[in-house]
């Protein structure tokens, strides 16, 4: 009886905490910011497909001050640029192990982690070792030949055996003074025997006693200047090793992943061979540190993988590694006019290349005036500059074929619009699926928002395609190529390379200028208007689709202390002068592009789809990856989405009133090609996002048909005006 009881008690508990335990999931949802994908798992497993998507409209953002909350709302924003990067800064001792060890000076010793003996170091050893160990053993007997520097060759003898394999090893500032130093003992702790009697019979070890040492007074260093030996070393020895020093540090920035190598030999440039010789000493990690040292270098791994997160005043190691390209691009593009020193595809492939950093400066410049500023600054620095990179090519592109006159520069501009369209809808969400669910398995989104972009991609190919195909309907059909013997019945008219010609005069009216212009005229105008109506409905009739709520992980609003990398007035200026830049990169990117088009064996179209298109959007990519990885896939598809949009309702109605007031012959008619390749991808990914659901198998399928697309333009022909 009573076991009957207790089952049925156990059972009522059973129940009672079934019913209790969605509230508690939700508070932890909202109060402990986690993600809105977890917690719409959560609410589809307990209340069915209705409780997810109203779990899906609610999301809670973790962030850790007031500044990082509203970039993190303007993310969700509609028509504002996705960033992913911070644009403040944590206090170094609030961050993780892994970025406190990117930012240290290499002058720590730790227990090793295991064997030093690693792909990266011996990489080290092959690619850096070696010659800067053989530069040390050549200074090494100049400096005994000098007699007065032969302690200096010392030093760089057991520095040779140092850079041989540095892992492991420590170099150490030796302080001497002239009194005797205080030994360093652990004494320990006595007891009484009345302690020793009750104390317990299993004990782990003595407990130590540290005592205190005071610091010993550094050795004065004014005598070290005073030498003749000394000038001896900085005239002979330390300028070639400085040279070999700087050469390392540069080949081993450069790649990134490699910076502990560049920051090693950085320290020994600037402290090791400025020290007296008598101070430098080189030991295993294994020996005792002593009480009379100091260690100046210690270095573990020459290779770092996290080193991608290393931030230099906020910018990202990539981007500013890249920055020096940018000044290499101008020097050669506007001195070396008659390619003497560089080929015209070498200057194109370095201009194209350096549209990436600045495309990363704009970005960021744009996400630091928008956080730290209100919605209406946001708004109109994200309209101003939001599209700025791609801007300027095609405005420099149309001239620069204005001023040849030749059309194959306006197929370019088109060719890469569509790209942008294509990568957009296409690759930039499908790698975004791929990557995000290997490691999540499944991802979802907030169908309410992925559907207000679908619409409104719907509502932009329409319109930008309108004109082609009123050119179709009512267009003149012209052929070229045509067979034809007068006289001759038998022979077959055959005509080749047919097309609609929109310039040509029919009907008692010129099409071009009475119905085709007013035409292009009033889809430029509905285009932004149709944008603004998105912007409206999204953020503030209808805001509630997002439910943003922005919390500090303690249920409270984010009040934590943060360093802004870029002040407004600052970011201000990096905007301007990264706009200045990208329109000169852009003007050498189309100047040298005229060799490429004119002998190249790939068709023009594929050269607008692929280079010119997604080149400037890769650091929208990387992004959209990083969102992908951290399971917020939502604002992974919204990258492509908010670029595919800003394209078809701002871009393209600028170039049209540009062409208004500076007539540069570009007509709003595209191939077909262009045509059913846009239709086609906007269909096939709202089938797909039509569940509100992604994984890897969505994510190929839409990468693959990319592909498929890309093979098309590939080997489709080259335009009739190139």
């Amino acid at each position: 009886m009573f076991p009957h009881r207790t089952q049925r008690c156990s059972r009522r508990r059973t129940v009672a905490d079934e019913v209790r335990m969605p509230t508690l999931e939700e508070k932890s949802a909202h109060w402990f910011g986690i993600s809105s994908g977890h917690a719409a798992s959560v609410n589809q497993l307990r209340f069915g497909d209705e409780g997810w998507h109203e779990a899906t409209s609610k999301t809670t953002i973790r962030v850790d001050n007031e500044v990082e909350a509203h970039r993190e709302a303007n993310n969700y924003k509609f028509g504002f640029r996705k960033w992913k990067g911070n644009v403040t800064e944590k206090p170094i001792e609030d961050r993780s192990d892994i970025i406190k060890e990117l930012y240290s000076n290499l002058d720590i010793v730790k227990p090793l982690g295991g064997s030093v003996v690693t792909v990266g170091n011996i990489a080290y050893l092959i690619l850096f070792g070696w010659w800067i160990s053989l530069f040390y053993i050549l200074v090494c007997p100049l400096m005994f030949l000098t007699i007065l520097g032969a302690p200096y060759g010392k030093v760089c003898f057991r520095l040779a055996w140092y850079f041989i394999w540095p892992f492991g090893k420590s170099i150490k500032k030796v302080i001497r003074s002239t009194r005797k130093p205080p030994r360093c003992e652990v004494i320990e702790e006595e007891s009484s025997n009345e302690d020793k009697d009750s104390a317990p019979l299993m004990v782990s070890s003595p407990r130590p006693i540290e005592l205190p040492v005071p610091e010993l007074p550094a050795r004065k260093t004014s005598n070290y200047w005073c030498r003749f030996s000394t000038y001896v070393w900085l005239l002979l020895g330390y300028p070639l090793l400085a040279v070999v020093h700087s050469l390392a540090c540069v080949l081993s920035f450069l790649p990134v992943f490699t910076i502990p190598v560049s920051k090693m030999n950085a320290r020994v440039l600037t402290t090791v061979l400025l020290m007296a010789p008598e101070e430098v000493q080189i030991d295993r990690l294994e020996k005792t540190l002593g009480c009379e040292s100091k260690v100046i270098l210690c270095c573990y791994r020459a290779f770092n993988v996290y080193y991608y997160k290393y931030t230099v005043q906020g910018i990202n190691i990539f981007a500013l590694n890249l920055l020096p390209l940018v000044v290499i691009t101008l020097i050669i593009g506007y001195l070396d006019h008659e390619h003497i020193y560089c080929s015209a595809e070498t200057k194109f492939a370095t201009a194209i290349t350096s549209i990436i950093p600045l495309s990363y400066y704009i970005g960021m410049g744009i996400a630091s005036i928008s956080a730290q500023s209100n919605f209406a600054v946001g708004a109109v620095v994200n309209a101003t500059f939001g599209s700025i990179t791609e801007m300027t090519f095609y405005i420099t592109a149309l001239l620069r074929g204005h001023r040849a006159a030749t059309k194959c520069y306006e197929e370019i501009v088109k060719a890469a619009l569509t790209g942008t369209l294509l990568g957009c809808i296409l690759f930039i969400p499908g790698i975004c699926m791929i990557i995000g669910g290997i490691k999540h398995r499944e991802q979802r989104f907030n169908s309410r928002s992925a559907g207000v972009s679908s619409a409104l991609l719907f509502i932009s190919i329409g319109g930008v395609f309108a004109p082609t195909l009123f050119s179709k309907t009512f267009g003149n059909l012209v052929c070229e190529s045509c067979t034809n013997i007068p006289g001759n019945g038998s022979v077959p008219f055959v005509c080749k390379d047919c097309h609609y010609d929109t310039v040509v005069t029919f009907s008692r009216y010129l099409f071009k200028n009475v119905r085709f212009r007013p035409l292009v005229y009033t889809i430029s105008v509905l285009l932004p208007a149709a944008y603004l109506i998105g912007l409206i409905f999204t953020l503030k009739t209808h805001s509630h689709i997002y439910d943003i709520h922005i919390s500090d992980g303690h249920g409270g609003h984010a009040q934590g202390h943060h360093v802004v990398h870029w002040s407004r007035w600052r970011a201000l200026g990096v905007l301007i002068v990264a706009t200045v830049l990208m329109a000169c990169c852009a003007d050498l990117s189309t100047e040298n592009i005229e060799p490429i088009l004119n002998h190249s064996s790939i068709s023009q179209y594929f050269i607008g789809v692929t280079v010119l298109a997604m080149v400037p959007e890769i650091p929208e990519i990387v992004n959209g990856i990083q969102f992908a990885l951290q399971n917020n896939i939502s604002l992974s598809l919204e990258v492509g989405s908010c670029i595919a949009v800003q394209v078809c309702m701002i871009q393209i109605p600028l170039l049209n009133l540009f062409n208004a007031f500076y007539d540069v012959g570009f007509v709003l008619v595209f191939s077909d090609i262009h045509l059913w390749a846009s239709i086609f991808s906007v269909i096939l990914v709202n089938y797909i996002f039509m569940d509100g659901k992604s994984d890897y198998f969505q994510g190929t399928a839409l990468v693959v048909v990319y592909l498929i697309l890309l093979a098309l333009y590939f080997f489709a022909p080259s335009p009739r005006s190139c």
